[in-house]
């Protein structure tokens, strides 16, 4: 069967999404189970925009070699070399250049004329061709092109070099028709696609709840890859959703005729861990992968299943890696089944850092006779996250008593202490409205970081009365905004875990720009 190549663009569009910023240890760990998964092209950042994005589109070159690695870069010399620079290393590297071409962005963003956008995009791509002979040209909002001009750039794209030709739905404004209509005729407008044997490329947006759809109505008019992300998270509302999209020409190969080399089983686990290091929460009816997804409340469909399973369900969950049982371990359970079971949920984690998480593994263990998938992922995610080496939790006091006010109004005071990257021990004492409040205001004054709470959630991970508790929350300073996540049987320690990570989070990121000050000189 013919396949279509899957761009996943996780690690760029993906990680664009209000507070879902990575570090590099979870954006590797992203990247191996991404390859794992048998993505085509790993689009793993924008080397131009940041110090960090360079070194870690770098450093996923380096570790990569199924895959092709791609880095984004806009149609200028900087942005072209820096991008060359970033996938040196890599077995398989790519460079997307891309300009703007409708003519609301040539007009108001650009200000510049078809002919001079042309020159640009056609030095830009032969420039690129230096640094690699797999080049990708993405028209920018091409689904608001006119056809004529998007003919003459396509066109003078493929002569520069451009081996793919990406056509954006870029702010998620075409209809399947609609869009499906760009390729099939540019198809039949330009022979040299396929004289020269050019991948059509789909990107779409979510911005209507089109997304998924106007990617498939690609596919049928003739685009041979798909840009997508797990969990569809991006800009806005986000992109078309790798799970949706694999499975769709899976489940409905009778009418779509065209595969994938997706290894479907690991979309769960991939799933699960974009969420968990990204902190943006899969909703539980999402397709594929939401909780509700395979769950039936219905009498009239539970017993249909129950007679048949294919009368309700289109789909068999194991297929797509939900385990029938999350129960796998215990505190018997030795090292062996431990990085066993950690392999399976698709960590790939050293073994220095294997051993620190086996051994919370096993407190974990005495205090819950039932250790599930969920945990298992806490731990490894705790052994990704930034807090190592900033600032780190040693003590926890909240007063069990609410003290009174002169004003009459209760709150609760926390002592909370924590451990610097200098190994210095610091103590801060709060009072507050609640005794998360009083935790967080301790914190503040500990680490002297100021930030506003925007969101805060709470859930449990696991079953029963010993499950772990999950809190992510999401902070805002000065307009950086950063998500936090913790995890333990201790929903205040889990609360103050959440804060100190959005803490790190902001101390890193300040880190970062200035790497990206020095660098760039600005």
């Amino acid at each position: 069967m013919e396949t279509v190549r899957i761009f996943d663009t996780t690690l760029r569009d993906g990680e664009q999404s209000p507070g879902a910023t990575l570090n590099l240890p979870e954006k590797l760990e992203i990247a191996r189970l991404l390859e794992s998964l048998g993505v085509d092209v790993i689009e793993a950042g924008f080397p131009i925009s940041s110090e960090g994005d360079f070194q870690s589109v770098k450093a996923i070159s380096e570790i990569v070699q199924k895959s092709i690695v791609c880095g984004l870069a806009r149609a200028t010399p900087k942005d072209i070399d820096r991008a060359g620079e970033a996938i040196r290393p890599a077995k398989y590297g790519r460079i997307h250049v891309f300009c703007a071409t409708s003519k609301i962005h040539r007009d108001h963003k650009l200000r510049k004329g078809k002919e001079e956008i042309i020159r640009i995009s056609v030095e830009a791509i032969k420039q690129a061709t230096a640094y690699t002979k797999d080049v990708e040209f993405s028209p920018e909002d091409a689904s608001r092109t006119e056809f004529e001009f998007l003919e003459e750039i396509t066109q003078a794209a493929i002569e520069a070099g451009a081996t793919t030709i990406n056509l954006p739905d870029t702010v998620g404004y075409a209809t399947p028709k609609g869009y499906g209509e760009i390729f099939a005729h540019l198809i039949r407008k330009l022979p040299i696609i396929k004289e020269r044997g050019i991948i059509l490329s789909s990107h779409c947006h979510n911005d209507l709840g089109m997304a998924v759809a106007n990617s498939l109505s690609a596919v049928e008019n003739g685009a041979r890859q798909v840009e997508c992300t797990i969990n569809g998270i991006g800009e806005r509302a986000g992109n078309a959703a790798l799970e949706e999209i694999v499975m769709a020409l899976r489940t409905r190969a009778d009418f779509f005729k065209i595969g994938t080399r997706i290894d479907a089983t690991k979309i769960f686990p991939a799933s699960r861990m974009v969420s968990n290091l990204t902190g943006l929460v899969v909703q539980r009816n999402k397709a594929i992968v939401g909780q509700n997804a395979f769950a039936h409340e219905s009498g009239i469909h539970q017993d249909g299943v129950l007679k048949y399973r294919e009368t309700y369900e289109i789909m068999d969950p194991t297929t797509v890696g939900i385990p029938k049982n999350s129960l796998v371990l215990g505190k018997h359970s030795g090292r062996h089944a431990f990085k066993d079971r950690v392999l399976q949920l698709g960590y790939q984690l050293s073994d220095e850092q294997i051993e620190a998480a086996f051994v919370k593994f096993k407190a974990l263990a005495d205090k819950k006779k039932e250790v599930f998938d969920e945990d298992l992922e806490a731990l490894m995610d705790d052994q990704l996250k930034i807090s190592r080496g900033v600032f780190e939790l040693c003590g926890l006091h909240v007063t069990a008593d609410s003290i009174t006010m002169p004003e009459s109004q209760t709150s609760a005071s926390a002592t909370v202490t924590l451990r610097d990257t200098n190994g210095e021990i610091r103590q801060g004492l709060a009072i507050g409205d609640g005794p998360v409040d009083a935790m967080y205001s301790a914190i503040q004054k500990i680490t002297q970081i100021e930030s506003r709470l925007i969101d805060y959630r709470i859930r449990a991970v696991t079953k029963g009365k010993e499950a772990m508790g999950e809190v992510q929350i999401e902070l805002d300073h000065s307009g950086q905004r950063v998500h936090g996540r913790g995890l333990s049987t201790d929903i205040l320690e889990a609360s103050a875990l959440a804060y100190l990570s959005a803490i790190n989070r902001l101390r890193s990121l300040a880190n970062r720009e200035r790497l990206v000050t020095q660098h760039t000189g600005v």
